[in-house]
This record gives C-alpha cells, sequence and structure tokens, in this order.
C-alpha cells in the first residue's frame, strides 16, 4: 500500500509539472493537442482491443458460444467510456477557447454520476463474463490478464500513464482517479 502512495505521489508530481509547464508554454500545449486520439481512433483500438483478447484467448468451441453476451456488455461499456471521453474533450476545448473554469461541484456531481453509471456497467459485463470465465483453463485465463492489463506486472502505473501522457486511452480499466474518462 505505501509503494501505491508513493508511485501516486510521484505520478501526481509528474502530472502536475507537465501541467504547470503546459500553461507557459502555449506550443506544448497546441502540440499536445495535435496529438489526440480522433473519436474515430478511439473507436478503432476499441474494436482491435476486443479483437484481440477474444484471439488470444483461442476459445473452444463451447466457450465460443459464450462469447458473444461478454463482447456486447464489452461493447457497450466501451461505447460509454467514448462518449463521455469525446463530451469530456469537446467541452474542454469549448472552455480552453473561453478562458473559463469549470465549477468543482458540478465536476464532483459529474463525477459521481459517471461513476454509478460505470459501476452498472461493469457489473453487467461480470455477469455476462461468469459462464466463459468459469470454463476457462489456467492458460486461458492467464492471457485474459494480460490481455486485459490485469497481469501488468512491472509496468503498473507507468506504463499507463506514459500511454496517458501520449494521448493514449489508458485501457478499459475505467479512469485514472483525475475525472478524466478513460478507454
Amino acid at each position: 500500500m505505501r509503494r501505491f502512495a508513493i508511485a501516486g505521489l510521484a505520478a501526481l508530481a509528474i502530472v502536475a509539472s507537465t501541467a504547470v509547464y503546459a500553461q507557459y508554454r502555449p506550443w506544448f500545449s497546441e502540440h499536445m493537442r495535435q496529438m489526440r486520439l480522433t473519436p474515430e481512433d478511439r473507436a478503432a483500438f476499441v474494436d482491435a482491443r476486443i479483437a484481440a483478447v477474444h484471439a488470444g484467448l483461442k476459445l473452444t468451441p463451447d466457450q465460443e458460444k459464450l462469447w458473444p453476451p461478454v463482447e456486447a456488455a464489452v461493447r457497450d461499456f466501451a461505447k460509454l467510456k467514448l462518449d463521455r471521453i469525446n463530451t469530456r474533450m469537446k467541452a474542454m476545448d469549448e472552455a480552453r477557447d473561453q478562458q473559463k473554469e469549470e465549477d468543482p461541484i458540478t465536476q464532483l456531481r459529474a463525477r459521481a454520476d459517471n461513476m454509478a453509471t460505470s459501476a452498472a456497467a461493469m457489473k453487467k459485463i461480470a455477469d455476462a463474463a461468469d459462464p466463459l470465465y468459469k470454463t476457462l483453463d489456467d492458460g486461458q485465463k492467464r492471457r485474459l490478464a494480460i490481455l486485459t492489463r490485469h497481469g501488468h506486472g512491472g509496468e503498473g502505473w507507468r506504463h499507463r500513464w506514459m500511454q496517458r501522457g501520449m494521448g493514449g486511452d489508458g485501457g478499459l480499466d475505467g479512469d485514472g482517479g483525475d475525472g478524466r474518462e478513460r478507454l
């Protein structure tokens, strides 16, 4: 737990210093805006990630019958996240253009609503995946953990932070705790 807290503080310090740097360097801000993924890019990466998990599991014919509800639930969750990300990016661009800051109470309420919606969607994934997961062998379970980033080993927060910092999405496992939705 202590190691996680130290890592979190280090990531916060790095992110905060980048934000401060970006305030004083308009060219940096513009460069980062150009590097962001488009909605089409994000959708393509979602499709690729789902296909990678499906291919990596190497399902048997009996397991294959259990895959469609899992894929549908994951796609619903991804669509929810994509819509939220796209809305947030548009709002950030508009706020930047108008030079106004968002109300912190409004942000808190929106974050709470987003968390509740995400929780319900994640429960749907768990309910859909449970029958399939019970049929997976140890090798398939190991590959599933790796493909869904629950088996990231030594990469941890640094790997995900670098993806986010370079316009990546951080995976289907939610947000980074800073209120920004990620895929």
